[in-house]
């Protein structure tokens, strides 16, 4: 069975950057890997995407920029720096396993495997 494990959030200072995990595993298939994140009282949001070869990478135009996704598959783990952090970044972030890496599919997932999350708080 696939599964999926965050690492790496925390609290930083607007400015700052972290780096998380999304370790994967239970299935010798790679599948494209999306990062998702949802903050109190609003709705999940799609940050970003990589295909399984590592080719194609989507973001969100809100991090564009700030945010890197890449991925070893080596390790089968897929990362997102983050850099330069502000205050509307908080939010629990996690990743899930795609059908396709797409803006589709950040809008609307369609996927049975997901993440625990990791809280990622931006605050002075």
């Amino acid at each position: 069975q696939l599964q999926l494990v965050e690492s790496g959030g925390g609290l930083v200072q607007p400015g700052r950057s972290l780096r998380l995990s999304c370790a994967v595993s239970g299935i010798n298939e790679r599948y494209d890997i999306g990062w998702f994140r949802q903050a109190p009282l609003k709705e999940r949001e799609g940050v970003s995407c990589i295909s399984r070869g590592g080719s194609i990478t989507r973001y969100v135009d809100s991090v564009k920029g700030r945010f890197t996704i890449s991925r070893d598959n080596a390790k089968n783990t897929v990362f997102l720096q983050m850099n330069d952090l502000k205050p509307e970044d908080t939010a629990v972030y996690y990743c899930a396993a795609l059908l396709q890496c797409s803006v589709a599919q950040l809008s609307a997932p369609v996927s049975d495997h997901w993440g625990q999350g990791t809280q990622v708080t931006v605050s002075s």
